[in-house]
């Protein structure tokens, strides 16, 4: 019994209900306090000046943030407001710079692409003729790219003789 009355004295102190666990680390987490005991009802007024002071931080922290905000937004258009007659101004020299700029990046960056192609297509072509000969003709040395190569000279004498 005297468990009991134990419980109830706890379930007393945490707000007339029993809490297991969960509950427990519920109020530990809502109050702040990694030793939450009995002596909450005095907590309660540290509590509700924790929350008076983290409302107050976070309304600072979020008109400081509104306000840079509206520095950087006023910042660009004023940017916008100095740089558009220069744009204006050099636009028949800058509009054929940005498309010489853009056609040589992508003549660049697909010669790039079809280089890296070739290359993986001679090295497979090169381990399939490999394999193939190894696997196929391991003694006369007559592979998959002799018979591409004599196909393709019978498909020319044929051409030439129409």
């Amino acid at each position: 019994m005297a468990t009991g009355g134990h419980h109830a004295d706890e379930a007393h102190h945490r707000g007339g209900r029993r809490s297991d666990a969960v509950g427990e680390n519920y109020m530990r987490g809502l109050y702040g306090d990694d030793d939450y005991s009995a002596s909450h009802y005095g907590q309660q007024q540290q509590s509700a000046a924790m929350a008076v002071a983290k409302a107050l931080a976070s309304g600072t922290a979020a008109f400081t943030m509104l306000v840079l905000s509206g520095l950087a937004v006023m910042g660009t258009v004023l940017a916008l407001i100095v740089a558009t007659p220069l744009l204006v101004i050099f636009s028949p020299v800058l509009v054929p710079a940005a498309i010489t700029v853009a056609l040589l990046t992508t003549g660049f960056v697909s010669s790039g692409g079809f280089g890296a192609a070739a290359v993986a297509v001679l090295a497979w072509m090169y381990r399939y003729q490999s394999s193939s000969d190894q696997q196929q003709h391991p003694q006369s040395g007559h592979g998959k790219a002799h018979d591409v190569k004599d196909w393709a000279q019978h498909r020319l004498e044929q051409a030439r003789a129409h």
